[in-house]
């Protein structure tokens, strides 16, 4: 179990404007050797499997439950919104080596099920944040 990743996702069609807020965590895998691990959230805009652009969350130290409220914003114009996707990758920060992916989840309209309801929900209600709980799976 992974643990599971809370975040509001808003589109102002008339701005071509995507927000993502990412709000909170919950359940984290613990990463380092004290227990714990010091997680913030990538969000990965991507159409046709490449990357287009990413932001990032602050981290937040020696926490399995973090709270981030924090909003990632990406322009997405109108007309490309239904051709884009967005990889919600939570990555334990370590100051030696490489950050290690906890989990991620997929929202688009091509991601499966939860990840698919919340992209046709955020569409359905322009301007108005919608939030879900999501499942981190592991990266293939």
């Amino acid at each position: 179990d992974l643990g599971e990743v809370n975040f509001s996702l808003c589109y102002l069609p008339t701005a071509g404007r995507l927000t993502v807020t990412v709000i909170r965590a919950s359940n984290l895998r613990a990463m380092d050797l004290t227990g714990y691990s010091d997680p913030y959230v990538k969000a990965s805009l991507m159409a046709e499997g490449r990357r287009l652009k990413k932001r990032k969350t602050s981290i937040k130290k020696n926490k399995l439950n973090p709270s981030y409220n924090e909003a990632l914003v990406f322009d997405v114009p109108h007309e490309s919104v239904n051709h884009v996707s967005l990889t919600i990758a939570v990555v334990d920060y370590d100051c030696i080596g490489h950050n290690e992916v906890i989990g991620l989840c997929r929202v688009g309209s091509d991601a499966e099920g939860p990840g698919r309801e919340h992209w046709a929900q955020m569409l359905a209600n322009p301007r108005k944040p919608i939030e879900h709980w999501h499942t981190l799976v592991e990266v293939r």
